[in-house]
């Protein structure tokens, strides 16, 4: 069975996207997510109430392999930096963008997290099944390469990269994903093509007929005219 290539997508700013499969799979990769609490110290309780304040970029962290020394050492050697300066150009600014690219990490679609809200019993849409993700959105975060082999010459001949990838996710990918429906907190919508105030009132409130709630806040005069793109403040109702 022919084996799976890990695979960095580097998502270019004006040109096609460039897809660059690892030398050698990585031996193991390590996640980091993290959230960001708030204590709210209550006289005469043993411990302060945790309250949510927001979520962190997840980090992804791992080693790749590099080595050109199938084709000898001598004087024909191929430099290792023919496979790392194709990873090392994604922490570069592009020009046109005024930050290095956008990436995609993938491997199989058994990435961690493709079963999130997997297993509900209820026979509702899961409510975390937007969240499901076969991939990592990234931008790299730092890398650092360590070069162990030269030939006499001193042609790098084999190296390894240590790389972190933090997650990116645009405002608009966010708020489809998580799917927000708390009808007692002022919420931001993103309206998309198609997209009526009954719709964005039935999406938030579960009661499509709270659309005047939602034109009133916008000041919105005639509820069939409406921008894509624009955004909408949702907000809470009793």
């Amino acid at each position: 069975m022919q084996t799976r290539k890990a695979v960095i997508t580097a998502h270019w700013h004006q040109r096609p996207r460039e897809h660059i499969p690892v030398q050698y799979n990585p031996a193991e990769f390590t996640l980091d997510k993290q959230v960001t609490l708030g204590e709210a110290p209550i006289p005469g309780l043993d411990a302060p109430l945790q309250q949510f304040v927001r979520g962190n970029a997840e980090k992804l962290t791992l080693d790749l392999f590099c080595d050109t020394t199938e084709g000898g050492m001598g004087e024909r050697a191929t430099s290792v930096t023919t496979v790392t300066d194709r990873i090392y150009q994604l922490i570069r600014i592009e020009p046109t963008r005024h930050a290095p690219p956008i990436l995609t990490f993938k491997w199989h679609s058994e990435f961690p997290g493709n079963r999130v809200g997997a297993g509900a019993d209820s026979p509702a849409p899961p409510p975390l099944g937007g969240q499901r993700r076969h991939s990592f959105r990234c931008v790299m975060e730092s890398l650092k390469q360590k070069f162990t082999l030269f030939s006499p010459r001193g042609v790098p001949l084999r190296a390894t990269l240590t790389v972190t990838l933090r997650e990116y996710r645009d405002l608009e990918t966010q708020l489809r994903q998580l799917n927000l429906s708390s009808p007692d907190r002022t919420h931001v919508h993103v309206l998309q093509q198609g997209d009526t105030l009954a719709g964005v009132a039935r999406r938030y409130y579960d009661q499509p007929a709270q659309w005047r709630a939602v034109a009133a806040e916008n000041r919105i005069d005639d509820p069939r005219r409406t921008v894509p793109g624009a955004f909408l403040r949702v907000p809470p109702i009793a």
